[in-house]
């Protein structure tokens, strides 16, 4: 069983302001003359709005260890999730491709065995890996196709879904019973694996993957409290602390440890903010691919490398983060799929101003799968204890790339868009073929409301052929022809 540790105060972080300054120069050859590459750890959150911390100005949250981390890194003003739902884009940091190319449309989807991901291009180079909390790209179980450890880690405490307090999760495989808030559970988890390695001879990379915010909002009550005027919001504010607490746990731990300065810490959130819930940073919310169900907060640490604080408007996204770390980690994969992410060391290195090319996102019109973690987790729980195992085929997740449906290259179905800032073209196509365009200029119209296709005919005509194309290349990786 994994204990907690009681609740400790943030540690004397306020908000601080952020000054448009630059980053350190020269990421890889330094890297190169430490020897040692960095450590580099992924945290997420699931379902946090762009909007939904203090240091974008939230009303009523209070967030000072965020505040304290975007006030010393590099913070991304304008970073977006790969989809506007979550195993997609988690889908999307795996591989740094667009979750469409391997059949991840919506919740409840898994990665393809056939993919390359981080974890394993990354352990080609030497790193330990780890993943904690949250997985929901395939199976916690022992014979899962598409687990944690098929996919790269080491080691693993994972839930196939969204989990509370007090949650049961797989070690690798086996069901443990946790005990205190999820995300000091997950951070108490990914620290215990930090510690076991940091003074080795290799780095480490560690994934850690929030339940939090998603509903049901359970706040723990400790976190809860400062937010009983809140009504139906309590829960939810009270589960963003829990996530700001356990970020600052981690970063005082790295401290304590004395390798801060050349780890890696990267934070991000998985979709857009909640209806009713959450702060969006534009129109619309999570399940839609307005700036409200894409564009998150995003926080990106590593002092050694970006030792003065500095704000990006360039639009990043999820995809960006498997091509930043391997060109981080010197790897280059023989049999890499094509990519849809850039590498943003020319970003971290302060080379980079203008993101060099578009960004394509396409909500395919497929329904979620249910992955009830609590209920599934219980069940192994039990089936354990009785020296049984769980073989239901959809929990293994034994279909996993299986190729069998071909879809047509000349029809795009759902909502898609392609962001050449400051230019935003949407393209909605229904089940009839019939297709809306709609154009916005979001920098002048960061909301979204004034479409300028009547105005701009030419560049709608050259934007939508761009997209129709990148949605062409993403159907025929959809049908196997990457592989």
């Amino acid at each position: 069983m994994i204990s907690r540790r009681r609740f400790m105060e943030a540690v004397g972080y306020g908000v601080v302001g952020v000054a448009m300054t630059g980053c350190n120069s020269n990421v890889l050859s330094r890297s190169k003359k430490t020897g040692k590459k960095p450590n580099i750890i992924l945290v997420m959150a699931d379902d946090q709005g762009w909007g939904d911390m203090g240091y974008n100005g939230h009303p009523v949250l209070k967030t000072p260890n965020f505040d304290a981390m975007a006030g010393e890194c590099l913070r991304f003003d304008r970073f977006y999730a790969a989809a506007p739902v979550c195993s997609p884009t988690r889908g999307s940091v795996m591989t740094g491709r667009h979750p469409n190319r391997f059949g991840c449309f919506r919740w409840g989807y898994s990665l393809r065995p056939q993919e390359v991901t981080v974890a394993q291009a990354l352990k080609s180079a030497g790193y330990i890996t780890g993943h904690f909390g949250k997985w929901h790209i395939g199976s916690v179980l022992k014979g899962g196709k598409v687990s944690p450890g098929k996919c790269g880690f080491d080691e693993w405490l994972s839930a196939p879904n969204f989990f509370d307090n007090d949650a049961i999760l797989s070690r690798e495989g086996v069901a443990i019973q946790t005990k205190g808030e999820s995300s000091l559970v997950t951070v108490d988890a990914a620290i215990e694996f930090i510690r076991k390695h940091e003074s080795g001879s290799e780095p480490f990379f560690a994934v850690v993957w929030f339940g939090s915010p998603h509903d049901p909002h359970r706040a723990d009550d400790e976190f809860g409290k400062a937010y009983e005027d809140q009504g139906k919001k309590k829960n939810f504010y009270g589960e963003i602390a829990g996530m700001d607490c356990a970020v600052g746990r981690l970063r005082k731990e790295l401290r304590s440890l004395g390798i801060e300065k050349d780890t890696i810490v990267w934070y991000c959130s998985d979709n857009g903010g909640l209806p009713q819930f959450g702060a969006t940073g534009g129109r619309g919310h999570k399940s839609q691919v307005y700036e409200g169900g894409l564009r998150v907060p995003a926080i990106l640490e590593w002092p050694k490398r970006i030792n003065k604080p500095a704000i990006t408007n360039m639009p990043c996204t999820t995809t960006d983060i498997y091509p930043t770390l391997l060109e981080i980690a010197g790897v280059k994969m023989k049999t890499q799929p094509p990519l849809d992410g850039i590498s943003l060391v020319g970003l971290i290195e302060g080379r980079m101003k203008d993101r060099p090319k578009p960004m394509g996102f396409w909500d395919y019109p497929a329904k979620g799968i249910s992955v009830p973690s609590h209920k599934w987790m219980s069940e192994l729980l039990e089936a354990q204890s009785q020296g049984k195992e769980i073989n239901d085929a959809a929990r293994l997740y034994l279909d996993a790339g299986k190729i069998t449906k071909k879809y047509p290259t000349d029809s795009f179905p759902g909502h898609g868009a392609w962001l050449d800032w400051p230019w935003k073209l949407h393209r909605m196509e229904d089940e009839g073929g019939n297709v809306e365009i709609e154009l916005y200029n979001l920098s002048e119209d960061a909301d979204e409301k004034k479409n300028l296709v009547a105005e701009q005919v030419v560049r709608s005509k050259t934007m939508r052929t761009q997209l129709e194309a990148w949605q062409e290349s993403v159907v025929r990786s959809l049908n196997g022809e990457d592989y």
